[in-house]
């Protein structure tokens, strides 16, 4: 391990933490825009959209330092595949990702005085939506690791917010893109919850999202070895490291 790298313990609090932070920000924007705006979907939309793109680069610059800021299994299941962290790291990541999204949406449940566990009737996963998810997923990780093998993994924090932000919209499915949150938001019978029937599809959707994406990362980035991709966090010069998506093992 990099003397850079924090070590796991505290990577894994970061994780925990960030996706805590992740599904309150999705769930929590969410109750809020059917009370604020109970009689307008659109509208709704708009406002759980902007509130978790902005939310997102600052959890992002909250975390990233820490742990490369992943909070979804399949940005970290993608970081190992192309050598940016070890497996085993990668393993450790997942459940905590889960656990902390799941942490998130009993909070949100219960900041805006709602049972604290409510299982969703929301049902989603119809063709378009499963294909929706796959084709989210795959933006999200080429966003995320076109900025990081061309070194500007300084604008991810806005790249990715921005994106998730517009994924809202022109995808069907609003873009969970991320196992993690589609468990989490599982617990919340309001706007942005998922019914346990339509988790599953939304999962293998996002895999096959992953697999895609990683098919055209390493075609559009032949040349980047793993060793470089697991060097591409650069100090800032300030001293504290650059928020990143991806961190060295």
């Amino acid at each position: 391990m990099s003397a850079r790298t924090p070590p796991l313990p505290r990577r894994l609090l970061a994780e925990l933490l960030g996706s805590a932070f992740l599904a309150a920000l999705v769930i929590g924007s969410g109750i809020a825009a059917q009370t604020l705006s109970p009689t307008d979907v659109g509208l709704q939309l708009f406002e759980n959209a902007a509130a978790t793109a902005a939310g997102l680069m600052a959890i992002i610059l909250m975390f990233g330092p820490v742990s490369g800021g992943h909070f979804n299994p399949v940005v970290s299941l993608a970081d190992a595949t192309f050598g940016g962290i070890r497996w085993k790291d990668a393993l450790a990541y997942a459940p905590v990702q889960i656990a902390g999204c799941v942490l998130g949406a009993v909070l949100a449940n219960a900041m805006f005085a709602r049972a604290a566990i409510s299982i969703s009737t929301h049902h989603r996963a119809s063709g378009a939506h499963l294909l929706s998810e796959a084709i989210a997923t795959a933006g999200l990780l080429l966003v995320i690791f076109a900025l990081a093998r061309s070194r500007r993994t300084a604008a991810a924090p806005a790249a990715v917010g921005a994106y998730i932000g517009a994924a809202y919209f022109f995808t069907s499915s609003t873009s969970f893109a991320n196992p993690a949150i589609t468990v989490g938001r599982m617990f919340s019978d309001t706007f942005a919850g998922i019914a346990p029937a339509s988790v599953p599809g939304f999962v293998i959707a996002q895999l096959v999202g992953t697999a895609g994406a990683v098919l055209a990362i390493r075609t559009l980035y032949p040349d980047v070895s793993p060793e470089q991709a697991a060097d591409l966090v650069v100090p800032h010069p300030a001293g504290a490291p650059a928020a990143p998506v991806l961190e060295r093992s």
